[in-house]
């Protein structure tokens, strides 16, 4: 695939700031946006600028290990994060990262978003991670989501945002957008009841259908056709997701296995129902 030239990439970049803001992924100061040059060099914002207002000049060049070559002002303080999924990642030409409020809202009530629900969403990214807090800005953080960032399009960061890559800024603000409407919908079923998922064989055909399809991560696309295709082993029970590592194994940030939690505060849980209704066979009722 052609890397587009500078001169394009800069103006998608300002472009894509400025559709992060409107579709109200970020504001104020937050998030930042990142392109692979023709010449190996990384286009990225600069730190402390508005993404709804971006202009040229708030533009920076850098090289693989963060010096910047040239442009106004410091490169993006999260540009440790950026590099990392490029150097995990060499079919990654675009990061956006930004603090879409839902998704994020979902990290800070300890609910996954790592589960098989809209068809759609586990054909173009699987299941979305939640890595555990690390302070932002951090080279602490950039290593934390490196083992995510080899087998995921899309991350959840506890409290802090998401990052989404892609083969270019289009792709990568389409998986951000994804990711925030994907949380919309999942609250919205919270707030009715409940979330149901996908049966587990149709969640591996329509992720081994989307990895030949659409492609995603190497390492997720070379296990298409293995038996429950890159989806973690939880999935493959319908036991509720928690947050799987890369692995498919829960680390200790200790997320509510998802199942488990639909109930909103005042409703009756399956397990009170069942208690009620075993009382009251007890009293003849």
């Amino acid at each position: 695939m052609a890397i587009p030239n500078e001169t394009t990439l800069r103006r998608q970049m300002i472009q894509f700031g400025r559709l992060c803001y409107e579709r109200h992924l970020l504001v104020a100061m937050d998030g930042n946006l990142s392109a692979r040059l023709p010449d190996g060099n990384i286009l990225c914002t600069q730190a402390g600028c508005h993404k709804g207002f971006l202009e040229d000049e708030h533009l920076v060049v850098i090289d693989r290990q963060g010096k910047k070559l040239r442009g106004k002002g410091k490169p993006t303080s999260e540009m440790a994060m950026h590099l990392a999924c490029y150097d995990e990642r060499p079919d990654c030409l675009a990061v956006v990262h930004a603090h879409p409020p839902i998704a994020i809202a979902f990290t800070i009530a300890n609910v996954s978003m790592a589960r098989c629900v809209l068809p759609e969403v586990v054909l173009t990214l699987g299941t979305v991670p939640t890595v555990e807090y690390e302070t932002t800005g951090t080279q602490t953080l950039a290593n934390r989501i490196r083992p995510y960032v080899r087998t995921h399009d899309a991350i959840l960061m506890d409290r802090h945002g998401a990052v989404c890559l892609g083969t270019d800024l289009m792709e990568a603000f389409c998986r951000l957008e994804t990711l925030e409407h994907t949380a919309l919908i999942t609250k919205t079923a919270r707030d009715l009841g409940g979330v149901k998922e996908l049966p587990p064989e149709e969640a591996v055909k329509l992720r081994s259908l989307g990895l030949k399809r659409y492609g995603g991560p190497p390492l997720s696309v070379a296990k298409a056709d293995a038996p429950g295709a890159d989806l973690p082993e939880a999935c493959l029970s319908c036991s509720g997701c928690g947050n799987p590592s890369p692995q498919g194994i829960a680390p200790k940030s200790d997320l509510k296995l998802a199942r488990l939690v639909e109930t909103q505060a005042g409703q009756t849980t399956r397990l009170e129902q069942i208690i009620a209704e075993e009382i009251g066979r007890a009293l003849g009722r």
